[in-house]
């Protein structure tokens, strides 16, 4: 396998305007992932950016940044858009999406997704995390993964994701991660698809490769790493990389 990671980023969020400029203990939020993603040492790690003032802070550090055009619909476009940019002769096999919105994740958590992609022959790969509190649980901005898992409970197939508190009954709830590792001509089939219906009812974008079929391996970790969405989670973050 030969992966690239690729980094959406774009300054229109509604809830945290400029987000990937957001400086945390003296660097942007974009170039903290930026540098997470590149300790992970997969592969070569490209910013691909809806402005070009990212494009220029990437580049001021020593990275490699595309600019994409800033009214494309979502990540996935963007970074398809990039790739093609990029890597037009299609050397890379596995292309890794890696939020621009999560400063403090462990490179490790990108080694673990990229194997589950490996190991399980899966279309596109993720991670899910147990809910260890009954806020999460309940909290529609806590996306849950529905998984049969493997015996060992370590790696398995979704069955679905939802804003609900799912499934019902007992046992563990899985938060999932927004970290994805895509073989390449998943991406492609996946981007050229049309929205589904239970993308846009639940507003999740990995519903619409489940309801075309496509498989989605989920990998286990411990712990979902800080997403930064609004001013209460940038000052979390703060604290936490200070």
């Amino acid at each position: 396998m030969n992966p690239v990671l690729l980094i959406p980023a774009r300054m229109a969020s509604t809830r945290l305007p400029a987000k990937p400029l957001a400086d945390i203990a003296g660097l942007p939020m974009i170039v903290r992932v930026w540098q997470q993603a590149q300790a992970a040492g997969l592969g070569p790690v490209v910013v691909a950016a809806g402005e070009a003032q990212i494009v220029d802070i990437i580049k001021s550090h020593g990275g490699e940044a595309v600019l994409t055009d800033p009214d494309l619909p979502s990540g996935s476009d963007r970074i398809w858009a990039a790739l093609q940019a990029i890597d037009p002769k299609g050397q890379h096999d596995v292309v890794v999406n890696l939020q621009g919105d999560l400063p403090a994740l462990d490179p490790a958590q990108i080694k673990v997704v990229v194997h589950a992609l490996a190991r399980s022959g899966a279309d596109i790969a993720t991670l899910a995390a147990p809910i260890d509190n009954d806020e999460d649980k309940a909290n529609p901005a806590v996306v849950k993964a529905v998984v049969a898992w493997d015996a060992a409970g370590q790696l398995g197939r979704a069955l679905y994701f939802t804003r609900a508190t799912a499934p019902t009954g007992g046992g563990p709830l899985f938060h999932h991660v927004g970290l994805y590792a895509y073989r390449r001509e998943a991406l492609e089939s996946f981007v050229a698809l049309p929205p589904s219906p239970l993308e846009q009812s639940e507003k999740l974008e990995q519903l619409r490769a489940l309801e075309a079929g496509m498989r989605i391996a989920v990998a286990r970790v411990e712990e979902a790493p800080l997403s930064v969405d609004t001013p209460a989670d940038l000052e979390r973050a703060r604290k936490l990389l200070s």
